[in-house]
């Protein structure tokens, strides 16, 4: 599902993100529609920034990728080739510099706590999840080994991983390989909060 927007700030910087991704790995729209199952049109609408992707729609284009769902939402970090409007990298993130994504369906809000591009494996975010919503991903295997911890904060949340289904409350910690159906769900009448680490790396034979 996909709802239309205008000039939103981070719409723009997904559709950036998004085209200098598949760019470097040389892909047309068709190509990248194909691998990842999310249509033509739909594609160029993000690349336009005149829709926003869900989470489902971000973590189907991150797979279809080689990259996280994190990094789609990444600032442009400057670089021997980049231009001038890049960012900086810093190994500082304040708080007011994170960058605060709201999925347009659920209406969870996912900030990205870690510093950007530096070359750092690990990268935490901060979610907050409002009651009676659930996400579901595929998450079939692909070429990036990721590893997560769920580390809860505040309320309760059911983490659906592959067959098996884990209720956390405050202080609870997941550890999971991102290689197999999950689902989050918050049964709950009160928002609930947690943080996510996430380790990524190419597997084996696969860079």
């Amino acid at each position: 599902m996909l709802e239309s927007t205008e000039n939103n700030p981070i719409n723009q910087r997904i559709a950036t993100r998004l085209r200098k991704l598949r760019a470097e790995r040389g892909l047309s729209l068709e190509a990248l529609a194909s691998c990842c199952g999310v249509s033509r049109s739909a594609l160029s609408l993000i690349e336009r920034a005149e829709s926003s992707p869900t989470a489902v729609v971000l973590n189907k284009l991150a797979a279809g990728l080689g990259v996280t769902l994190s990094s789609l939402l990444e600032d442009e970090v400057l670089g021997a080739a980049d231009t001038a409007k890049s960012v900086p990298a810093s190994p500082l993130s304040r708080i007011e510099e994170q960058l605060v994504w709201q999925d347009p369906l659920s209406g969870y809000l996912r900030r990205s706590v870690s510093p950007a591009g530096v070359g750092s494996p690990i990268q935490i975010v901060e979610v907050q999840f409002p009651a009676c919503q659930r996400v579901a991903f595929e998450n079939a295997p692909g070429a990036l080994a990721q590893h997560q911890q769920i580390w809860m904060l505040a309320g309760e949340m059911e983490f659906g991983i592959g067959e098996a289904t884990h209720r956390l409350k405050a202080g609870d910690c997941l550890a999971f390989t991102l290689d197999r159906p999950t689902f989050f769900y918050n049964p709950g009448e009160q928002s609930a909060r947690y943080a996510v680490v996430i380790v990524a790396e190419p597997k084996q034979g696969k860079k």
